[in-house]
C-alpha cells in the first residue's frame, strides 16, 4: 500500500480515477468548483494502475475508483464526498488540508 499512500500524501487533494468513469468526472468537477486542483491518477492509464487498484481495494475502496484523499487521508468514494458536500463539511476539509484557501 505504499504507492497509493505515497501519492496520496504528495498533494492536498488526490483522486484515483478511471478515464471512463462518470462519477470520477463528477467528483473531479466538484473539487474544481471549490477551487481545488487535485492530483488525478487514472488507474486505467497508469502502468502501475492494477497494483494501485489492488492497494485501494485493500483500503476498503470497492469499487476502487473514484477514491478520494484529502490531506493525505482517505475520505471515501463518490457517495462519501457528495455526502460531505451536502452536509457542508467538504469545504472545511479542503481548507484544513490547504487544498483551497477560502
Amino acid at each position: 500500500m505504499d504507492r497509493v499512500r505515497d501519492l496520496a500524501s504528495k498533494k492536498a487533494a488526490v483522486i484515483f480515477t478511471k478515464s471512463s468513469c462518470c462519477m470520477c468526472h463528477c467528483v473531479h468537477a466538484l473539487l474544481y468548483d471549490f477551487g481545488a486542483s487535485p492530483a488525478i491518477h487514472e488507474l486505467d492509464q497508469d502502468t502501475t494502475g492494477r497494483e494501485m487498484e489492488w492497494e485501494l481495494q485493500q483500503l476498503g475502496c470497492n469499487p476502487s475508483a473514484p477514491a478520494i484523499f484529502i490531506g493525505g487521508k482517505y475520505v471515501g468514494l463518490a457517495k462519501d464526498v457528495i455526502s460531505l458536500h451536502v452536509n457542508g463539511s467538504l469545504k472545511e476539509k479542503l481548507i484544513a488540508a490547504r487544498a483551497i484557501w477560502l
